[in-house]
């Protein structure tokens, strides 16, 4: 007869962990950076701040109800946890989860949850009123994030112990959620000032490239670290994020060579990020095989999709739903074809001898998440709206959000002359032509 050890703090864990949050928290700056160079002069801090304040309005959501919702014991058919942890309620430093402290578990998820609210934000950009964002944010977690947090990751959801479909650090939790999510906002504020009429392109190159580098270096961290242990299984997610974000950005390359003779910058940044995107989902199921075929997808496909918006209408600023829905769909779907028993213990896709039922469970679980995030953000976007109005005034649009949101300005565009201390810099004097 052999009896299980009882729950012990592993320190390796913990200090693997540790560092994993912070390096996931990183990844909102970074996503800031990333959106703030892609959008115009004038609304670039407003761009900035919709992200920075998600960490704030979340940290609070999470803490006084959140985590309790999503984490906690199943009340209704694997739908919803209770709120025996409500404002963390029980919940010591000597509380474990796993080998982990819960607190730093919770601290862990909580991070996830901010980034997946700013992303929603890249849609939206350009031509949302900020009160109407913070009012937005608090809502969309608790009725969006958190049951679908439940639904996957929760100790009885539905998508994971009733449906088996796999979904390691966010395919379905944090990608899909937040591109349909994005998707919905979009449609509800309507389309900017000018789309399709007026190139509106990124102000700030270099800006995006280092955002998507901080994204990239928090990345390890969100899937590296969704192993919860220094292990194997980090090892493996780790480099697994290496190989997708490689094979997305060479991707996105190759097509715009071959369809615009030139490969850019920011198609770079795109398409490591798609690649990333894709691979969140999958990086703990597969090998690097089928993490580099699905990096590879990501960028191709979501190349193409990015442009989906011209044709259909929705004006997607940011690219938030031909990234991120579309990477996590692509990411979310291959774990069908490319899991392997050697990284899941069990389940195995179609390209490893496990037929297709696998596939099927990722397509009810994607259409589920898909359906639910879409309808009940559009229906928070619509209540915002009618309750404050959610877009900006065109006036305001057009003057720029940075300074009718907060009156500040990103750049200082002002002329030189003028005072300076106690003397004045002035226009050197016109010299005059010699007379002949």
């Amino acid at each position: 007869m052999t009896t299980s050890a009882a729950p012990h703090l592993d320190t390796g864990d913990t200090a693997w962990l540790l560092a994993a949050t912070a390096l996931v928290l990183l990844m909102t700056p970074g996503l800031a950076l990333f959106y703030g160079g892609m959008v115009r002069t004038k609304s670039v801090l407003n761009t900035l701040l919709m992200s920075f304040v998600s960490i704030a309005l979340v940290t609070v959501v999470w803490l006084t109800a959140g985590y309790s919702l999503a984490f906690g014991d199943d009340v209704f058919a694997g739908l919803i946890g209770g709120l025996d942890h409500a404002g963390m309620a029980g919940i010591g430093p000597g509380s474990l989860t796993g080998t982990v402290p819960t607190l730093l578990f919770t601290t862990f998820q909580l991070t996830f949850a901010v980034i997946t609210a700013a992303l929603i934000s890249g849609a939206v950009a350009d031509r949302t009123r900020f009160a109407a964002w913070l009012v937005f944010v608090p809502v969309w977690t608790l009725l969006v994030y958190v049951p679908v947090a439940h639904w996957v990751w929760g100790p009885d959801g539905w998508i994971s112990q009733k449906l088996g479909a796999l979904d390691f650090a966010g395919g379905l939790v944090v990608e899909i959620a937040s591109g349909a999510s994005g998707l919905a906002l979009c449609l509800v504020l309507g389309p900017r000032i000018g789309f399709k009429k007026e190139a509106m392109r990124p102000h700030n190159l270099p800006m995006v490239l280092m955002g998507a580098g901080l994204l990239w270096f928090g990345w390890l961290g969100f899937n590296g670290g969704s192993a919860l242990g220094a292990n194997g299984l980090a090892a493996a997610a780790l480099l697994n994020t290496l190989v997708a974000g490689c094979t997305g950005l060479l991707g996105w390359l190759f097509v715009e060579q071959r369809r615009d003779g030139h490969p850019t910058t920011f198609g770079a940044a795109s398409g490591a990020v798609a690649g990333l995107v894709a691979i969140t989902p999958s990086c703990g199921v597969v090998g690097i095989p089928g993490a580099a075929a699905i990096g590879l997808a990501a960028g191709v496909v979501c190349s193409y999709a990015v442009a989906w918006k011209f044709r259909l209408g929705y004006d997607d600023s940011l690219d938030v739903v031909g990234v991120h829905l579309v990477g996590g769909v692509i990411g979310t779907l291959l774990i069908g074809l490319f899991a392997t028993a050697t990284m899941t213990d069990g389940a195995e896709g179609l390209f490893h001898g496990g037929g297709a039922a696998q596939l099927g469970r990722q397509a009810v679980a994607v259409g589920a998440v898909a359906a639910y995030t879409f309808a009940v953000t559009y229906g928070i976007g619509k209540a915002v709206d009618r309750l404050m109005g959610f877009r900006a005034s065109a006036e305001d649009e057009l003057t720029g959000l940075d300074q009718t949101q907060h009156a500040e300005s990103a750049y200082d565009h002002g002329v030189l002359a003028g005072p300076v201390g106690s003397a004045s810099v002035k226009a050197p004097a016109k010299k005059e032509s010699p007379v002949a």
